[in-house]
């Protein structure tokens, strides 16, 4: 048994050192051929409450979201509002007989809980959400490229920018929220405080700003009007990715698209609200010396 094995581990030792070391080929197909793509794990499971644990989003995914979707609930109030202060006297030509159509809607939107859904709530979370969004990003800046340890005076000295890029659409929304909130304030919180309330103060209270102080009315209606067109329409365009990029004809003509809009909106919004609005004049009797009061009380204007 012992001699069998010993044979027959003579002989493949023999044939061993009878082969010739050759190199291995491998078929051409072989080394062309390319791996196989991981697979794509699987999302995290989404949690069916409203916290966050188990969405996988960062705090940038919710901020935006809360930025794009209030934008798009004050819409629904902006479009009745353009409707009531320029359609309407666009199509009557006439302050008075555009009034009543103000008042009819008046309710629907200045009433509780209609005003803080549609107006104070989505402009608040607007405009909170976008500061925080910068905020985020500037911090993220800082991290990435290690400039969190360095002071402000470095930082200015050696001119880092750690602040994102300021978008027209953002440099817009920076005008427009003064602005937004100057005429909430006339039209709507100063006859609550010394009033009660805004039922008497209507299309009439405007017009009669305007005659008694033109300059500040119409620079700052004109002003308004013309930031917030330029910022609605950029920012549906920005919501759907139409903002244009680079130099392309593609892009050059999409931005002429967009500004054209924006110009056609403002130009709609201006012919009711200042080609009719502003030129209705000053109200007479009790109702003209509740409106003088009431613009006596602005303060930094003597209107």
């Amino acid at each position: 048994m012992d001699r069998r094995e010993s044979t027959a581990s003579q002989e493949t030792f023999i044939s061993l050192q009878q082969l010739d070391p050759s190199p291995i080929e491998s078929p051409e197909y072989e080394l062309d051929k390319q791996l196989p793509e991981l697979p794509v794990p699987s999302p995290p499971p989404r949690s069916s409450t409203l916290g966050l644990s188990g969405s996988g989003h960062s705090s940038v995914y919710y901020l935006t979201r809360l930025q794009k979707y209030s934008s798009y609930i004050f819409t629904v109030y902006l479009s009745a509002h353009i409707t009531n202060t320029s359609l309407i006297p666009l199509l009557t030509r006439s302050v008075p007989a555009s009034e009543p159509y103000l008042l009819l809607t008046r309710p629907y939107y200045q009433s509780f809980p209609f005003e803080p859904l549609l107006i104070t709530l989505p402009i608040a979370t607007h405009i909170l959400s976008g500061l925080a969004l910068r905020i985020h990003r500037r911090n993220a800046n800082l991290a990435r490229y290690g400039a969190s340890t360095i002071s402000v005076s470095s930082r200015l000295e050696k001119r880092l920018k750690v602040w994102p890029a300021v978008s027209w659409s953002s440099l817009s929304g920076f005008v427009l929220a003064p602005l937004v909130i100057g005429h909430a304030f006339t039209n709507r919180l100063l006859p609550w405080i010394y009033e009660g309330g805004s039922s008497g103060v209507g299309l009439g209270f405007v017009s009669h700003g305007f005659a008694k102080n033109p300059i500040v009315s119409w620079t700052g209606y004109v002003a308004m009007i013309g930031v917030a067109a330029g910022h609605f329409v950029w920012g549906v365009a920005r919501w759907n990715g139409w903002v244009p990029v680079g130099n392309s004809k593609k892009a050059k003509r999409r931005w002429w698209t967009i500004n054209g809009i924006s110009a056609g909106l403002a130009a709609l919004w201006m012919a009711g609200g200042l080609g009719i609005v502003a030129r209705g004049g000053k109200a007479d009797g009790w109702v003209g010396k509740g409106y003088e009061s009431l613009y006596s009380h602005i303060p930094l204007l003597k209107l």
